[in-house]
């Protein structure tokens, strides 16, 4: 929905001063042209931004009349835009890394006194993920990150939205944990990831030490063909995965077994419908414990779901047999 409140007044302004004091065609001096504002609205507060603009009166420079603006307004905000970058970059880390929803993200905003509206944060989503793409295609930046470790192991997987829909890879340094290429492919064959992993290996000025991928086949032979000689080693997560497969079964098998003989949870429940006494509300305290044992799944394989279920419903009778025992001294 939009903003229905007026757009806030700023509290705070800040000089720019222009450094381009040559004309980046002609390396004629360049005259100060117009010192217009514009309101910018961050985290710390609004702030009005009183810029320098500079221009070329060459008349034969091909940029003249051009005007140039400060470079450290580039640093505060986008071209056009009333939030500055540092709005951008936590709309994009509670998106990507927290996972909150749009109504989530605005209210954290609210919380933090940015006067926005949810459709705006929307789209300032979709200017963080255009400015993580335009990072990923920066060659230079990237041989600049990946040549600080001296060296770079690639992880590569590929995620597919649903069946029948292009497949998005991605290839990232371990080390350093930046993407180095993510390109959709209608087809994942041994050519096709092949040549992601030549294109990867131009890019870099370091060599590769090792890469790491689940099983799948066309990506073992890709790897053979493109970077041969490099370790391949399958990641823990699917080693794992792979390994604990038997245990999962056999934990699966021993939770359905045991939910057999948790059952008639409902019917109880329906007996002390309508009662408030103490005896029910503790009726009603069983059966939560013993409903939610039953819904609460854990990660197979280090959470077996079975043996957590076990568990918690031995605790369950073990409170039981002690009501019960407290319930029979007293009547004793």
């Amino acid at each position: 929905m939009p903003r229905w409140t007026a757009r806030p007044l700023a509290d705070q302004t800040l000089e720019l001063a222009n450094g381009i004091k040559a004309c980046p065609a002609c390396s004629r001096p360049t005259w100060a042209a117009a010192k217009p504002w514009r309101t910018v609205a961050t985290l710390e507060g609004v702030v009005r931004l009183h810029l320098q603009l500079r221009s070329c009166r060459n008349a034969d420079c091909t940029r003249r009349g051009v005007c140039l603006r400060p470079e450290q307004e580039g640093r505060l905000a986008l071209p056009h835009h009333e939030f500055g970058l540092d709005v951008i970059a936590l709309i994009g880390r509670l998106r990507h890394a927290e996972h909150r929803s749009i109504p989530e993200i605005h209210a954290e905003l609210t919380r933090r006194r940015v006067v926005i509206c949810e459709r705006t944060v929307t789209n300032l989503l979709d200017r963080y993920d255009e400015l993580v793409a335009l990072s990923c295609s920066d060659a230079e930046r990237l041989r600049r990150v990946t040549a600080q470790a001296g060296r770079v192991i690639l992880a590569i997987d590929g995620l597919q939205p649903d069946v029948g829909h292009e497949v998005l890879w991605v290839i990232r340094d371990v080390l350093s944990g930046e993407v180095l290429l993510a390109k959709s492919l209608l087809s994942s064959t041994r050519d096709d990831l092949a040549k992601l992993l030549d294109e990867v290996k131009g890019l870099l000025t370091v060599p590769i030490a090792g890469i790491v991928s689940d099983g799948q086949t066309s990506i073992r032979k890709a790897v053979g063909e493109a970077l041969k000689g490099v370790p391949h080693q399958l990641c823990h997560f699917h080693y794992l995965r792979e390994a604990g497969l038997p245990i999962y079964e056999a934990d699966r098998h021993a939770k359905v077994q045991l939910k057999k003989k948790v059952r008639g949870i409902r019917p109880i429940e329906r007996k002390i419908e309508g009662r408030d006494d103490a005896e029910a509300e503790s009726i009603r305290g069983y059966c939560a414990a013993v409903r939610s044992a039953l819904t609460d799944d854990g990660r197979p394989p280090l959470e077996a779901s079975g043996l957590k279920l076990q568990d918690r419903l031995r605790k369950v009778a073990q409170s039981l047999d002690r009501v019960a025992s407290k319930r029979g001294s007293r009547e004793n």
